[in-house]
């Protein structure tokens, strides 16, 4: 049988970049070191490393089995975290931001109802916000967990975003548009049509995601006369006063006059991303790290 102690050994080694300074963090012997992974390889009956007197290799099997070894211990670090500060009752608000276009689908509100139950001292203060300025609520303080759209521009030290989920793009069109006949629209044809939400120079997000792939076509969104980046573009969308590209789960908030059509036959997607502090206050990190663990796919 493997055991949790060589899965730890063998992610050490990796991360350490060698046998002897990994070693000196988990104080043993190299040679006992050695002899944990010698044995973990013959029971995975796999090479997980190539290895010299001097440096060591992954393996593509060794690879796999470190991006799945930490993920395992992260998962059972986050599950000790969390075990402990349900037991001990621990109280706190967490604010909670997204953006827009990151709506509170039942998958969303459900997994933060199954973590309320589970944090039974813990309050959410959600609110909503732009995707670039989450980042920066978070670094200053003033926010603790952000659910955005990727990708977005500035980078903070003290945010580690990680991608939780992705879904679809699809173009939101007018009942009237002759759009909304078709069973699919690809990118380039929209050319010429007039896109209710452009970029912003200074954020990222949908609408910045969106201009990239319009590039890649060719050419860049036409801007309609009246615009909007908020969930009101399908206000404006509805009246026909252009079109917009935006995530599949749009339609739960949709007016009645608005056509979603797959784009590209259903192969470009949007990403969302969950951040958080690095170094967040443990309550904190500990819900955070639950609720990446209910929202991302398995596998």
């Amino acid at each position: 049988m493997i055991s949790l102690k060589q899965f730890k050994y063998f992610v050490e080694i990796v991360e350490a970049g060698s046998y002897s300074r990994a070693a000196e963090k988990l104080y043993i012997a190299q040679s006992a070191l050695s002899r944990q992974i010698k044995e973990l390889e013959d029971e995975l009956q796999t090479q997980l490393l190539t290895r010299d007197s001097r440096q060591f290799e992954l393996t593509s099997a060794g690879q796999v089995f470190f991006d799945r070894a930490k993920r395992i211990l992260d998962d059972i670090e986050a599950t000790v975290i969390q075990t402990r500060h349900v037991g001990q009752g621990v109280q706190g608000v967490i604010r909670l931001q997204h953006s827009s276009s990151v709506i509170l689908t039942p998958q969303f509100t459900g997994a933060l109802s199954q973590l309320l139950d589970e944090f039974t001292g813990v309050t959410l203060d959600v609110s909503m916000l732009p995707s670039e300025n989450q980042t920066l609520e978070i670094e200053e303080g003033r926010a603790d967990i952000g659910l955005l759209r990727l990708p977005t521009l500035r980078r903070h030290p003290h945010i580690h975003v990680r991608e939780i989920s992705t879904e679809r793009l699809m173009v939101a069109v007018s009942q009237h548009s002759p759009l909304a006949a078709l069973d699919n629209v690809d990118l380039a044809s929209l050319s010429n049509e007039a896109f209710i939400s452009i970029p912003h120079k200074d954020r990222g997000g949908l609408s910045y995601l969106v201009a990239d792939l319009c590039l890649e076509q060719g050419f860049f969104p036409k801007p309609a006369r009246a615009l909007s980046r908020k969930s009101s573009q399908l206000n404006l969308i509805e009246a026909n006063l252009g079109i917009a590209i935006v995530p599949e789960c749009m339609r739960l908030t949709a007016p009645a006059g608005v056509r979603f059509i797959p784009l590209d036959h259903g192969q470009l997607h949007t990403t969302v991303g969950l951040a958080c502090r690095r170094e967040a206050d443990p309550l904190v990190a500990a819900f955070a790290d639950a609720l990446v663990l209910k929202l991302a796919p398995a596998g």
